[in-house]
């Protein structure tokens, strides 16, 4: 699929290096979520070497399968303490989620305190940037560990909501005419994750916002903190299983940051690690009109089968749809790097 992919557009050939240190699940071809997981790990793979095609690319695997709560969440974990461990990267790119109602219980408190442990350790060393989809189910998600059920009222999702990593959320690009024009992602076809953590407070660099976006934090932390383009039904194509396909989601938004990434660590000579004091300090500044879009139309309500939740509006400024919004490279990537080195 990579060769295919990689002749289509042009791009130089690239050996993706696939490690199973905890082992390899049986392949199956009734199993929907080992070719879900496939088809999410190749929309990664496949979009982060579009944009940095001289990145190296490491894909680590699990035995086990993630759903809700704790669920595949400790091996994960391992996967990632492994990567750190043996200098496998700079940069996490992860769209798995499970939400804040699912972990409340001990068990899922536990889990959340070590993974937060861990990537504040991360944070700290300045080596590493996480990033993490924040869920496409707008304002709400699953509360139940089959993940059957959605729940009635506004909840975020794990791991977008650690303080220490950054989460990315989803709009809808269109190319209308003489310009492109971008959207909250909400319809259909899914919204972007985004609300306000039950689990962590404020952090400090989300305090330099107004007041009026204080006020609806409220002391919590708020996700996302960045998006892109996210919507199925403007996604970019990738190649699957021998057929072409758009696949959208904070899925692929997620990937689209990560190259961006990439491509400011090689621009800057050393891995920008934690990146949010950085992009905040950007958004406080006269620099946030040119070096995002801001996105100030559409919502992440979710009104299906039944179910409605109300949402946040995409306003101008940051919001809990697309946070401070989408990139502008050009303009964004030079900025971060002086931003990180202030």
């Amino acid at each position: 699929d990579m060769d295919v992919f990689d002749k289509q557009f042009d791009l130089p050939a690239i050996t993706v290096q696939t490690i199973a240190p905890l082992g390899v699940a049986k392949p199956d071809p009734n199993n929907k979520d080992i070719n879900g997981w496939a088809e999410e790990t190749t929309l990664d793979v496949e979009l982060i070497h579009a944009m940095a095609p001289g990145a190296a690319i490491v894909v680590l695997t699990s035995p086990v399968d993630e759903t809700e709560g704790s669920i595949g969440m400790p091996e994960f974990l391992k996967l990632e303490q492994y990567a750190v461990e043996h200098k496998l990267g700079q940069i996490f790119s992860q769209s798995y989620v499970a939400s804040e109602t699912t972990l409340a219980d001990a068990q899922g408190q536990q889990l959340v305190q070590t993974y937060t442990a861990f990537y504040k350790q991360l944070a700290e060393q300045k080596t590493w940037t996480v990033l993490t989809g924040s869920g496409d189910h707008g304002a709400t998600d699953y509360v139940d560990l089959a993940a059957t059920r959605l729940s009635p009222t506004p909840i975020v999702n794990f791991p977008a909501d650690v303080p220490w990593v950054t989460a990315v959320g989803g709009t809808a690009l269109m190319d209308v005419s003489t310009h492109l024009t971008e959207t909250a992602w909400g319809n259909a076809g899914g919204a972007s994750g985004g609300g306000f953590s039950k689990f962590f407070s404020e952090p400090d660099y989300q305090k330099t916002l107004p007041g009026n976006v204080q006020a609806q934090m409220n002391g919590q932390r708020g996700i996302p903190d960045i998006a892109a383009n996210a919507d199925p039904s403007t996604a970019m194509a990738i190649y699957f299983n021998g057929v072409w396909q758009q696949i959208g989601g904070t899925s692929a938004a997620t990937p689209t940051w990560a190259a961006i990434i990439a491509v400011a660590n090689q621009k800057g000579g050393h891995p920008l690690g934690f990146i949010n004091p950085g992009l905040y300090k950007i958004a406080t500044s006269d620099k946030v009109t040119t070096d995002f879009r801001d996105i100030t139309s559409g919502d992440n309500s979710y009104n299906q089968d039944g179910l409605k939740v109300k949402g946040y509006q995409a306003v101008p400024g940051w919001d809990a749809v697309t946070g401070i919004g989408a990139p502008l490279g050009e303009k964004l990537l030079p900025d971060l790097i002086a931003a990180q080195a202030s």
